[in-house]
């Protein structure tokens, strides 16, 4: 059996090594696997290229790049020669766009980050974010990135639904970080939802860290999670 791909595992680990083993111990369990910032010093670009053309998996790299356009369109030129499939950016409008002409032609998907699923209102208001309902804001980001050529928005389960329904939003991904099985640690999310109700209110893929890789069998925890979600719609 195909392993869902709508769980995406985030490799939470140090380095390339830890990530293998990582991987292996989850097995045909998982199809899609995310590699961020934490393990970029670690070998994180060697094991996405190892993981994709070696082991046929689908990644994800969150990088949440944010710089002057004409940095950005040189990043994620060179990225999308990995022949990846996901790519984070920042939301920013003129961050989206460069973005988008960076990949070209390729299939790497661009996500535009809308605000961060770790942050709450306090946390904007410390960022000097604009006042407002933080749900508003996150979807107000989100209409601006797609609009700018975004394929898809990471934005918390909480948003998914409202997400969903935007005009702009038709055709596109929505990936939700996050998630929690029920009755885990909510660690330092704070605007989360369970698998199947982040499924259920739009969202395409979810990402789930520590409740997979911090379990004793990573393998069980990752069939428990996808076990949760709801049928494919037809």
């Amino acid at each position: 059996m195909t392993a869902d791909d709508r769980l995406i595992v985030a490799l939470d680990v140090p380095n390339v090594v830890q990530g293998l083993e990582l991987v292996a111990r989850i097995g045909e369990e998982a199809s899609f696997y995310k590699i961020g910032l934490g393990m970029l010093t670690g070998g994180g670009l060697a094991l996405a290229n190892e993981l994709k053309h070696e082991q046929g998996k689908r990644i994800f790299l969150d990088m949440k790049l944010f710089d002057i356009g004409a940095t950005i369109e040189a990043a994620v030129r060179g990225l999308a020669q990995y022949d990846l499939d996901f790519l984070t950016v920042h939301g920013d409008p003129q961050v989206v766009t460069a973005a988008a002409t960076g990949k070209g032609g390729t299939n790497l998907k661009i996500l535009a980050v809308t605000v961060l699923t770790s942050l709450d209102r306090a946390d904007l208001d410390a960022n000097l974010i604009k006042p407002g309902d933080i749900h508003q804001i996150t979807l107000e980001r989100a209409a601006r990135a797609l609009a700018a050529g975004a394929d898809g928005v990471i934005a918390s389960p909480q948003e998914a639904a409202m997400i969903r329904a935007l005009p702009e939003a038709k055709g596109k991904l929505i990936v939700t970080p996050g998630v929690r099985p029920a009755g885990a640690a909510t660690g330092d999310q704070k605007r989360i939802a369970t698998p199947h109700q982040a499924i259920t209110d739009g969202a395409d893929h979810i990402v789930v860290g520590r409740p997979v890789w911090q379990a004793k069998d990573p393998a069980a925890a990752a069939r428990a999670i996808t076990g949760e979600l709801p049928p494919r719609q037809a």
